[in-house]
């Protein structure tokens, strides 16, 4: 049961940095293209919100 916690808890942590990865990217993109030129601090806080919370549901969704 040890080992099953623990892969959920990396596979939690794994889909959290998968989805910061994926929306960072899509930020630089858009700020290279010279859509967004300045990012208001909510949108960031909102971000690592929205990834926090696809981490978490993802990790649990896949571990089962």
């Amino acid at each position: 049961m040890r080992g099953n916690s623990n892969n959920l808890a990396i596979m939690i942590v794994l889909n959290i940095v998968g989805v910061m990865l994926v929306l960072g990217a899509i930020l630089v993109v858009l700020r290279g293209l010279g859509w967004i030129q300045q990012i208001p601090e909510y949108v960031t806080w909102a971000m690592l919100l929205l990834s926090l919370g696809i981490g978490i549901l993802g990790g649990i969704r896949s571990a089962r």
